[in-house]
């Protein structure tokens, strides 16, 4: 006698959803980075300093640490923030990243 499986229906909820995107957000960010290392010209740029036009110094270092800790962070605060806030926080914070992650690609 062969057993049935049957999934059942499961109800997630939303906070736990938003949070889930922002950490598949950061995983396609590492995604990018580590791959974008096997790329000649990208290293060539990496050991001349700059990197898509901008040089590398602790202002870059500091400005791309803070872009990416932004969304780490936010894996968590979606989880807490009130209802409204949250909705309203990340609407913004994703129009924001969809339209930087779009501007960067169209220099590739």
């Amino acid at each position: 006698m062969a057993a049935e499986t049957k999934l059942e229906q499961f109800n997630v909820n939303v906070r736990i959803k938003i949070s889930a995107l922002w950490t598949s957000m950061l995983f396609v960010f590492a995604y990018v980075d580590l791959f974008s290392l096997y790329r000649r010209d990208f290293r060539a740029d990496l050991e001349a300093g700059e990197v898509s036009g901008f040089t590398i110094n602790q202002s870059f270092l500091v400005g791309t640490t803070v872009y990416v800790v932004i969304p780490s962070l936010m894996v968590f605060v979606a989880l807490i923030l009130r209802p409204r806030v949250s909705r309203i926080v990340n609407i913004a914070l994703a129009i924001v990243y969809a339209l930087t992650i779009i501007a960067g690609a169209i220099g590739d």
